[in-house]
């Protein structure tokens, strides 16, 4: 079965994608930018993108930035099209591209100053709310927060010191859920220090309090 590949403007990018993959939101370009601003006061390093899908917004956060990029999905598509706007970014020399679960590619000694993360976070009996998208890039679990959990977990394993992530949530409520598993389940003291709520969505800043 044939695909019909389809591109956007995201920021300055030229973002090619197909039915398989999570077409890119507009309003997610407000992730890159909160991504970016961050940058400029992190430690050096290279930045880390978890579920990456096609790779826009992590390369979007990086453009006018000097920083390398390590994007992270599991959908051997989703990477395919990655590293297809990668060339087409002219970036192939700083941004790499693994395949796989986010708990499992990472070597122990990696951290990264700046983590940007698009979790699935639709509960797994709304996704059919939304039949356009594929079940594997939206479906997070029981409570939406299946994958955003192991997420955390990969971000306080490699977070460097002084570094912010940034992930997308569906609503304020699933932050403060959030919030409370890093503390009261992981004992972590990776925080949600700051939420931003836009029309389609939600960001949030994780970093360790004192």
């Amino acid at each position: 079965m044939s695909h019909l590949v389809s591109s956007m403007q995201f920021g300055d990018l030229d973002v090619s994608f197909d039915d398989r993959v999570l077409s890119p939101r507009e309003w997610t370009m407000a992730q890159s930018e909160w991504a970016a601003d961050l940058m400029q006061e992190a430690p050096a390093g290279t930045v880390l993108e978890l579920f990456a899908g096609v790779g826009h917004i992590g390369l979007a956060a990086v453009a006018s930035a000097d920083r390398p990029l390590v994007m992270v999905d599991l959908n051997p598509v989703a990477c395919d099209f990655a590293r297809r706007n990668v060339d087409a970014a002219g970036m192939g020399s700083r941004v790499e591209v693994r395949e796989g679960r986010i708990d499992e590619v990472l070597d122990a000694g990696e951290t990264f100053p700046v983590i940007i993360a698009d979790p699935p976070w639709v509960p797994s009996a709304g996704i059919g709310e939304f039949p356009d998208d594929p079940t594997i890039a939206i479906d997070g679990g029981e409570d939406g927060l299946a994958l955003a959990r192991v997420c955390c977990r990969v971000v306080d394993r490699h977070l460097a010191p002084a570094g912010s992530a940034v992930l997308q949530l569906g609503t304020t409520g699933q932050a403060d859920q959030l919030d409370t598993y890093l503390a009261d389940v992981l004992g972590s003291a990776l925080r949600v220090v700051e939420t931003r709520t836009y029309e389609r969505g939600v960001l949030v800043r994780l970093s360790r309090q004192a």
